[in-house]
């Protein structure tokens, strides 16, 4: 099977980047703590393939004082190990004992999030007493954890003056992160309507890497039903919705200023449904599973037909209880793996590395392992 993106006849698929030489890629995973409530311990991952682990969420008070959100889950709850890997409490001491056996793995503590994990962001950024706290909490929970970093996920700073208080929130994180000692990392929205408000180079002046969340191009908000999560941009795209693609975002953040080798491409271990439709540019009448995804672990849905789309890198199923499905397959994700390659990017991330198929049993399925083979091709 091949491995880079297959060449097709129109010009947004050509390579706008230079590779740089001996580049060492990146294969990270979000590890959302409520995940060990559905019996899928840190252990469960598939570490063999897996350089980073973002841990998500912590969360910020108003103040600035960054606190975990659920210490049941992150501190106290019993934790099952594997092999090599001892039982302990709280799925935070987890990863610090997976640490142990996986010397190179780095663990990186996420903040924010949807909804209610944002909210605060933008008070606390204002102001320089409650960014230094929000650095100075930063800092020991990384120490009390024996953890490698700071994620920021803020959805999303909205206007000039966010994008400003942002920038000034990485800086006053960075003094008390100093790299390479720590890892400092933002994950950021592949929407251009977002992404205007900030000085995208500036920002990764301060990061190691900018998680771009390559996904959700469509969804229940949508007008027609679209692929999610494509690689390239359709070459009659149906609507303005529909024009945004992975190629697309990288494009626009390498032209705002930021270095192509700090971009880690975002991949969903989801897949949106829309239900009364007949695919890509028509009208839907709804949409099945949990608030209208699915995990990818459970596709393609029983008594579906899996696609994948060669010319823009997406695939999705047809039939069954979810109609049509867009995804991301090992297909598509190898594909994604190419593009890194030869665009220098960072490398891949996975929302999340808990929605995959199980790297130990399912290997042909698997994203996160597929993902790996892509980067590290044998």
């Amino acid at each position: 099977m091949s491995r880079a993106p297959v060449p097709v006849p129109y010009s947004d698929h050509n390579i706008i980047f230079s590779q740089p030489p001996g580049k060492m890629y990146f294969n990270a995973v979000y590890y959302p703590n409520w995940r060990i409530y559905r019996n899928q311990p840190p252990a469960s991952l598939n570490f063999d393939v897996i350089s980073h682990v973002f841990y998500a969420f912590a969360w910020v008070k108003p103040d600035g004082t960054i606190y975990l959100s659920d210490e049941w889950a992150d501190t106290q709850i019993q934790v099952p190990g594997a092999e090599g890997i001892p039982e302990t409490t709280g799925c935070l001491n987890s990863f610090a004992q997976i640490k142990k056996r996986y010397n190179r793995l780095r663990v990186v503590l996420s903040v924010g999030g949807g909804g209610k994990g944002s909210e605060p962001f933008a008070e606390v950024a204002r102001h320089p007493g409650s960014r230094d706290r929000f650095a100075q909490t930063a800092l020991a929970l990384v120490q009390q954890f024996g953890i490698d970093g700071i994620d920021i996920d803020w959805e999303h700073p909205s206007d000039a003056q966010q994008g400003a208080d942002y920038i000034q929130l990485l800086a006053t994180l960075r003094a008390y992160l100093p790299g390479p000692q720590y890892t400092l990392t933002s994950a950021l929205p592949a929407g251009e309507w977002a992404l205007q408000h900030i000085n995208l180079a500036h920002a990764a002046h301060y990061l190691d890497m900018i998680n771009l969340m390559s996904y959700d191009f469509s969804g229940s908000w949508v007008k027609k039903c679209g692929h999610h999560a494509q690689l390239y941009t359709p070459q009659v795209p149906h609507s303005p919705d529909a024009a945004i693609s992975c190629h697309s975002a990288v494009s626009y953040m390498v032209r705002q200023g930021v270095p192509q080798n700090k971009v880690l491409l975002g991949v969903p271990a989801y897949g949106r449904s829309f239900t009364g439709t007949r695919g890509v540019g028509h009208s839907y009448n709804g949409h099945a599973g949990e608030e209208g995804t699915f995990e990818y672990q459970d596709l393609p849905r029983p008594g579906a037909t899996e696609y994948v789309d060669e010319q823009i890198g997406a695939a999705y199923c047809v039939g069954g209880d979810g109609g049509f499905v867009t995804y991301d397959t090992p297909r598509t994700v190898q594909m994604k793996a190419g593009y890194v390659r030869q665009n220098g990017l960072a490398g891949l991330f996975y929302w999340t590395g808990t929605g995959d198929a199980s790297g130990h049993t399912r290997k042909d399925r698997s994203l996160v392992y597929n993902g790996f083979l892509g980067l590290f091709p044998q």
